[in-house]
């Protein structure tokens, strides 16, 4: 097995060991949880690297590094709505959940047409990415409604207003398709 998709099922295997973390009953749950949501963002990163440095592309690492993305991004941010149980959070979670199930589809179709690079990740993306990974990673961490909690929040809105923008470069990108049978 290639390393970078050995990093890629490592992030999906992180996923019950966070959620179990979080939910320990210490003080240092939380911050434990949060470095290992790192660990898993700095996978992410790192598997795609070495894929390309060492020419270790791959149809299963293409297909499942995306999901295990998504897969971490889903769990930590159900997580986070339950942990503050406030439209504050719940909103952008839903916009960000609901705009990664919205451009899963359009690849998948996207793709069977042959048009799969008209919906490439963008520098917008991985940008949202980033800022995405670093508000969960501090809203995991922080006290529920303290300094830095709020910080996580910004960040959150920020990869949220990303999030919806590069949903509509992606979705004007293939409109000339979606729309040829209305």
């Amino acid at each position: 097995m290639k390393i970078p998709n050995l990093l890629t099922l490592l992030r999906i295997i992180l996923i019950p060991v966070f959620l179990l973390v979080y939910y320990l009953p210490y003080e240092w749950a939380p911050w434990l949880a949060s470095g290992i949501f790192g660990l898993a963002a700095v996978t992410d990163w790192f598997d795609g690297y070495l894929a390309r440095r060492l020419d270790q592309s791959s149809p299963f690492g293409a297909f499942l590094d995306p999901v295990a993305d998504k897969l971490m991004v889903a769990a930590a941010l159900v997580l986070l709505v339950e942990a503050f149980a406030s439209p504050l959070i719940t909103v952008p979670a839903v916009i960000i959940i609901g705009r990664e199930i919205v451009i899963s589809a359009l690849r998948e179709w996207m793709a069977e047409l042959g048009k799969r690079a008209s919906v490439a990740v963008s520098s917008i993306g991985k940008i949202k990415t980033a800022l995405q990974m670093l508000s969960i990673l501090i809203l995991i961490a922080a006290p529920l409604y303290s300094a830095l909690s709020w910080a996580g929040v910004v960040a959150l809105y920020g990869a949220a207003i990303l999030t919806l923008w590069s949903m509509l470069l992606y979705l004007r990108a293939a409109w000339p398709y979606l729309s040829e049978d209305i």
